[in-house]
């Protein structure tokens, strides 16, 4: 073989070795983004799965509490419109809030309920918010795994050089579920 053959094959296996680094690259990252962006979606879709928990437990508790703290009208039609806000609510961070806006009227629910010691005896109110405390830590646990998903696909796409492809491929940042402003104050109960 002369030195041309030679040097024709090794720039052949080079590029042809490039080429296959090059593939592997761009179709591994792309798989990554898109497996990632699955996690990040099935696990919004089990937050949405509590947060529908939580919704239709809703008119029952208020129901219930109706029926003993007439006087309380402002925070039954809170939770009610806040209710109305979640069933609304089309895109993630727009659920994000109107849930965020719900946990909110539910505590000041639940400091109401403190005034009526006859309510915190009636076993249908009792078991509704037995329910509705387990469903609040269900939408906890959903949470914390979907911020967690998020937190991976999020770290992928914008570390170098994925981020190069990720904004080709067009994979956009993903949104947080962050608490609400209120839920670092400590609700306040006065009688």
């Amino acid at each position: 073989m002369d030195s041309k053959k030679k040097t024709l094959i090794i720039v052949l296996a080079v590029i042809v070795f490039l080429a296959i680094a090059a593939y592997s690259f761009f179709a591994g990252n792309y798989n990554k983004f898109v497996n990632l962006d699955q996690a990040v979606k099935t696990s919004w879709a089990q937050v949405e799965n509590q947060l529908q928990r939580r919704f239709d437990l809703i008119p029952n508790l208020v129901e219930t509490v109706k029926g003993y703290a007439k006087q309380e009208k402002d925070v039954m039609v809170e939770v009610t419109n806040a209710r109305a806000k979640v069933g609304g609510a089309g895109n993630v961070p727009d659920k994000i809030s109107a849930n965020n806006e719900l946990s909110g009227a539910l505590s000041r629910l639940m400091v109401v309920v403190e005034k009526y010691p006859d309510l915190k005896s009636n076993q249908n109110f009792m078991h509704l918010q037995d329910e509705l405390a387990g469903t609040e830590n269900r939408i906890a646990v959903e949470r914390m795994r979907y911020n967690e998903a998020v937190k991976d696909y999020n770290q992928t796409i914008k570390s170098f050089p994925a981020n190069l492809l990720a904004g080709m491929y067009g994979f956009k940042d993903a949104a947080f579920f962050d608490a609400p402003k209120e839920a670092k104050e400590a609700v306040k109960v006065k009688f």
